[in-house]
Order: structure tokens, then C-alpha cells, then sequence
């Protein structure tokens, strides 16, 4: 195998496995992009699944006294009756144009949150009505263009959650999520003898990545992971804009 595939598929794992581990998503947005410039196009989305469930099962591992799977299922189950709603959209929708208003939100969002001159006012709700609804729309916006990940963090962000509490929710949706798309990508046949070599690859160094980036979790301020959070969902939509106007 090409040397330069094998750096480029090392840093792309160790660089998503750090930002996985350490704000529990964010891993295909920032390491599509560095293998998608490396490797056939074909083999990014499958090889990108097993890797970053590698690193959220790390993650979870490594946090298990943060995570909380009876307050996570409503988001889980919802997500994924929302799933199949969004693949049957692409057919009658277009994907790129869901991404324009996913990405300027997050960049609107973020910028929002950024500049205010006073704490943001934090959304109080009870009940898990509303857990429930994101869970629904974050699994239509998964099914429709990928982005399964984007509204649950927000809406944590917005309620006001201490960072183990936001993880201890949508960090299991997140894996929920990528364990259906890779038993999607088994059945219809993704999963190629070329994608498993890339992931002995890639998975070992993946889960080194993300136990740095859980070591960070554990020494970061709530403050300082809010804007680590804050800063990533610009990136991401950012991101989610080039790729929408390309």
C-alpha cells in the first residue's frame, strides 16, 4: 500500500479519534475531508463509519460513569424512526440544499453564541418531549444528507447541560446511529476486503486518538468545553457550506 495513503489515513484517524473522544462527534465532518483527498471516494463513508464507531465505543468505555442510556433512549429511538423518513427524501429533495440551511444555522448559531456580550438564556423544558422530537429531526437530517449529529448538541448546548450530562445523552445516540449505518453498509455490500484493511489501519490509531482526547474531556473547564464544542459546530458548518456550494 502507498505510503502516503497509510500517513494520510493515520492522521486523518488520530486527528478524528482526539476531536471523538474528546467532544464525543465531529469525527466524519473533519475526517472526510482528509481522506477524501487521499483515497477512492468509494471507500471513505464505510471506512469513515467503522472508524468513528471505534471511537465513540472508546469513548463510551472510558466515560461510562458519565453515560446514562434511560435518558439516551428517547433521543435513540426517535433517531432512528427519523432515519428512513430522510433516506426516502433524498429521492423528492435535495440534499445539498438541506446542508446550505444546516450549515448556515450552525455558522449562525455559533457566531450567536460567540458574540453575545451576556450569557446566553438557557432553554428550560421538562418532560422528554422534546429529547424525543430532536432525536426524530436529527435522524431525518441523518437519513437525508448525514447529519444526524448536528441538532442534538445544540440542544443540549441551549439547555444548559454540564458537559458529562450533554454526553451522557447524545454519545450513545451518536453510536445508535453509526451501528445502523454499518449494518447498512454490510447489506449492501460496503464493507469490502479493501475497506477492512484500511480500518486495521485505521482503527488502532483511532482509539489511541480518542483516549487523548478523553483525557482532555477530563481536564477541561465547562467553560472551556463549551467553546471547544462552539468552535467545532463552526468548523462544521463552515464545512457543511463549502461542500454544499462546491
Amino acid at each position: 500500500m502507498d505510503p502516503m495513503i497509510l500517513i494520510t489515513v493515520g492522521l486523518g484517524a488520530f486527528v478524528g479519534g482526539f476531536i471523538s473522544g474528546f467532544a464525543g462527534f465531529g469525527f466524519a465532518l473533519v475526517v472526510s475531508g482528509i481522506w477524501f483527498a487521499a483515497l477512492p471516494a468509494y471507500l471513505v463513508p464505510p471506512l469513515v463509519v467503522l472508524s468513528a464507531t471505534a471511537g465513540q465505543l472508546t469513548g463510551l468505555a472510558k466515560l461510562a460513569k458519565h453515560i446514562s442510556w434511560p435518558k439516551a433512549w428517547p433521543l435513540i429511538w426517535a433517531g432512528i424512526l427519523g432515519i428512513p423518513i430522510g433516506t426516502a427524501l433524498v429521492a423528492y429533495g435535495a440534499p445539498e440544499r438541506v446542508k446550505l440551511i444546516v450549515g448556515v444555522f450552525l455558522i449562525a448559531y455559533t457566531l450567536w453564541q460567540f458574540m453575545a456580550r451576556r450569557s446566553v438564556p438557557q432553554i428550560r423544558v421538562s418532560g422528554l418531549i422534546w429529547d424525543r422530537i430532536i432525536g426524530f429531526l436529527g435522524g431525518i437530517l441523518g437519513g437525508l444528507a448525514g447529519l444526524s449529529g448536528a441538532l442534538p448538541v445544540v440542544w443540549y448546548q441551549m439547555r444548559g447541560l454540564p458537559p458529562a450530562e450533554q454526553r451522557a445523552r447524545y454519545q450513545p445516540y451518536n453510536l445508535a446511529i453509526l451501528a445502523l449505518s454499518t449494518v447498512s453498509m454490510l447489506a449492501f455490500g460496503q464493507l469490502t476486503s479493501e475497506v477492512l484493511r484500511l480500518s486495521l489501519v485505521s482503527m488502532p490509531i483511532v482509539i489511541l486518538g480518542a483516549l487523548a482526547g478523553v483525557w482532555m474531556f477530563g481536564r477541561v473547564t465547562a467553560k472551556g468545553f463549551k467553546r471547544a464544542v462552539l468552535t467545532l459546530l463552526l468548523l462544521s458548518g463552515i464545512m457543511i457550506l463549502v461542500q454544499s456550494l462546491a
